[in-house]
């Protein structure tokens, strides 16, 4: 059934509109997304039947034509030099634009053209992943889809491992088990999640080590579209006591011992000095 709602229909500036649309659930579309699409003289897609789909549900009526990053420069400068007089919108199938979907050399050239370019936020599966991962949040990277080919998905997924944040990849589900087999063949041991088919129906997140998960999906019969978030790598213990034996033996002072400890470890350093002067036979 048709969802049609009360929409602005306020002009808008004329420019380049990039617009996220839903990932799978159709109401995480937003208001303000709704009103651009309303509003813009025409939208550009990946997919008219997509795109068609969603402003249906929403009662809305742009004229849609198809773009992806493989249009010629030619389709490019044609919706520019609309985009000079008129407000357009871009979406991709599902997202946001541009975030390993087409987009980017449209809005490049738009910048480069000194055209208005206006983002509005909206579903990313990248940051959906990594929020439902539990892993850490502070820095991460994102690298799009692991590569086809085995060889060189092996190389790509050592290169990651050196990497000491948290790491997020798509794969798809024809290579979901041997993308998971790369991954834990280069860094077993780092805690990840296998996020699949977000926001839709069967939204599944499985935590583990990447050890873990790639036994455990080479045994499941994959459905849907992932993304595979890999925490960051684990620090070894390190035992404050056996530094500060290994500093003293050094021939650091006591005071120098317990110093260097508490900076490497972060233990207290009052309590590392207690420790260090029994240990030197202080106390």
């Amino acid at each position: 059934m048709s969802q049609s709602l009360s929409l602005s229909k306020a002009p808008l500036t004329p420019g380049l509109y990039i617009v996220p649309t839903p990932l799978g659930n159709l109401r995480d579309i937003t208001l303000r997304a709704l009103d651009v699409l309303s509003s813009v003289e025409r939208v550009y897609c990946e997919d008219t039947r997509v795109t068609a789909k969603l402003l249906r549900h929403y009662g809305i009526t742009a004229a849609l034509s198809r773009y992806d990053d493989h249009a010629g420069e030619s389709q490019r400068g044609d919706i520019l030099a609309h985009a000079e007089t008129h407000a357009i919108a871009l979406v991709s199938d599902a997202g946001t634009p541009l975030i390993n979907d087409p987009g980017f050399k449209l809005a490049r050239e738009a910048i480069a053209a000194g055209l208005t370019v206006t983002a509005l936020p909206g579903p990313s599966a990248p940051l959906l992943a990594l929020t439902l991962s539990g892993l850490a949040t502070d820095q991460f990277s994102f690298f799009g889809y692991l590569p086809s080919k085995a060889g060189a998905r092996q190389a790509f997924c050592t290169k990651l491992a050196r990497l000491e944040h948290t790491l997020i990849v798509f794969e798809s589900v024809h290579r979901i088990a041997a993308g998971l087999a790369a991954l834990a063949d280069a860094m077993p041991d780092r805690p990840a999640a296998v996020c699949r088919e977000m926001t839709k129906l069967y939204e599944e997140v499985d935590h583990g080590t990447l050890a873990v998960l790639a036994e455990r999906w080479a045994a499941r019969a994959a459905k849907g579209e992932f993304v595979i978030v890999i925490g960051p790598a684990q620090k070894p213990q390190v035992d404050p006591t056996l530094q500060l034996k290994e500093a003293l033996a050094d021939g650091l002072s006591v005071r120098e011992a317990a110093k260097l400890v508490a900076k490497e470890t972060g233990a207290s350093r009052s309590t590392l000095y207690e420790e260090a002067l029994a240990l030197a036979g202080k106390r």
